[in-house]
Formats: C-alpha cells, structure tokens, sequence
C-alpha cells in the first residue's frame, strides 16, 4: 500500500474515530512514520519475528496499550466495537488482520508518552519517541529521516 492510501483509508479514519484530542497532524505523520519504518505497509506479519500489524505490535506491546490507564478505556472499546475479545490475545490477532484496530493501538500507544508529538522540523525527536513507544530490537535510524519527512509531506 502507499502511505498516501494508507493516509487516506486507515490514518484518517482512525484518528475521526478517536476523542478529537487525538487527532492532530503530528498523530497522523507520526503514524505514517512509523508505519513506514516498522512495515512500510507491506507486511502485517513480522519477518522472521512476532511481531504484527503494519505497526509491528507484539503481544506485550498489545498487553501494555490494553493496562495503561491513560488508553486502556479506549483500547477495550475500540475491540469491543470491532467484536473482539478484551484480552492481550484478541488485540494481538486483531491487530495482525484489522487495520483500524492496528492504528488505533499505535495512536494509543502514542498517546501514552509524556511528551508533545513533533512537528515537521523535529525528526530527532520522532526518532527519540518512535524508540521509547516501540522500543525496537534492531533500530534502523539511516531509514527514519526519510519516512519521517514523508510523512508530513503527504499529512
């Protein structure tokens, strides 16, 4: 998929879905971002890892959304609208085939870092807060530049 239909289809949607305080451009470039970096929208199973989703979530990254207390309200909705199951499991089946559930759970995951997202100008720290969010085993910098600038181009 292109980021741009990704954008259009899945990121916007989402972020409509969600209370209005989640919606911004820094949520959806952020979100295209690291979608890029993690899948680059082509894969919704890890390579060679468990990882699933276009935005990678393992089963503890499913388990930390669902426990937070400042989005697990709005992780068990947004499962429980889609019908499925309010457990770790559930989240991490849903977010291997279900978009919207994927997306949701990254602007989640997002939401809960004590920080203000970055604007267009500011990909070190895209970079600082994609890598405290996911905390990924091999993190690919040369790559995040790039995709981080994308995706405010097209947001």
């Amino acid at each position: 998929m292109t980021p741009t239909f990704v954008y259009q289809t899945i990121i916007q949607p989402t972020l409509a879905y969600l209370p209005p305080r989640m919606e911004s451009r820094a949520a959806a470039a952020m979100l295209l971002a690291i979608g890029l970096q993690e899948s680059r929208f082509q894969h919704r199973v890890q390579i060679g890892g468990p990882a699933r989703g276009f935005w990678q979530f393992e089963r503890n990254g499913c388990l930390g959304v669902l426990r937070h207390s400042a989005v697990r309200d709005l992780a068990s909705a947004t499962l429980i609208q889609q019908c499925y199951e309010v457990t770790p499991e559930a989240a991490y089946e849903a977010v291997a085939h279900n978009d919207h559930v994927a997306c949701t759970f990254a602007r989640l995951l997002l939401w809960t870092l004590p920080d203000p997202l970055p604007g267009p100008d500011d990909a070190e720290e895209g970079w600082r807060q994609y890598l405290e969010a996911w905390r990924p085993g091999r993190p690919h910098e040369h790559t995040w530049r790039g995709f981080y600038h994308e995706a405010w181009t097209i947001v």
